[in-house]
């Protein structure tokens, strides 16, 4: 939860962060440029979710610990480019990620490279592997969950910046669903099989295995 919280604190707080660059300072007179993760509680993505997560995987289910925070409220009226603006600012939170779990990547190889991360103690060692392990995979799995298209997870904003006029029927049913598409989805099962190879693939850059 702690890694969740700053993961979901860093992703809002960049969405308000660079739609004030874009001249949109809407976010930031709210205080929202801030880690602080009681400016970006929401009730259903940073609780309910992320609780629903631990039943089902304390029950024995399998189930991503994921979750997103309070919508970055934001003016487009008051951006400059607003095309490019929507675009980047949509995607802000998704690289906030990245860079996140790119920390996490690195220390944890320089880590695995100098064989510290074997040798460390088991009593100070675990929680710093938990944390940095964490750190870098639920960061991973929320850019990419922030990238399908379902309102209100960020890949909807930038498919509303290129979907065609006619097409945009099929976003205004998203947008009145979004939510129930995203709970099925995961009650499916259907994100764990998108993110599973990526962070197989993560452990195998790591470790090699």
């Amino acid at each position: 939860m702690v890694v969740l919280l700053l993961a979901i604190s860093a992703h809002e707080a960049a969405h308000a962060w660079m739609s004030y660059k874009f001249g949109d300072d809407t976010a930031r007179l709210l205080g929202r440029v801030t880690l602080n993760p009681v400016a970006h509680t929401d009730l259903i993505g940073t609780l309910l979710i992320p609780i629903v997560g631990f039943i089902v995987a304390f029950n024995g289910g399998n189930f991503f610990l994921i979750g997103w925070g309070k919508p970055t409220p934001v003016n487009p009226l008051r951006w400059r480019q607003k095309d490019l603006a929507n675009v980047m600012v949509s995607i802000a939170g998704i690289l906030a990620n990245l860079i996140l779990a790119t920390i996490g990547f690195t220390i944890i190889k320089i880590l695995v490279l100098n064989g510290t991360w074997y040798s460390m103690s088991q009593g100070f060692g675990e929680p710093v592997k938990l944390f940095l392990y964490f750190l870098l995979t639920m960061n991973v799995s929320l850019a990419v969950f922030n990238l399908l298209p379902f309102p209100p997870l960020d890949g909807s904003k930038v498919l509303e910046t290129f979907l065609p006029e006619n097409m945009q029927p099929i976003l205004g049913f998203l947008e009145q669903y979004g939510y129930l598409i995203l709970l099925l989805l995961m009650y499916m099962g259907i994100f764990s099989l998108i993110i599973t190879p990526v962070l197989f693939g993560i452990d195998v850059l790591l470790f090699g295995r």
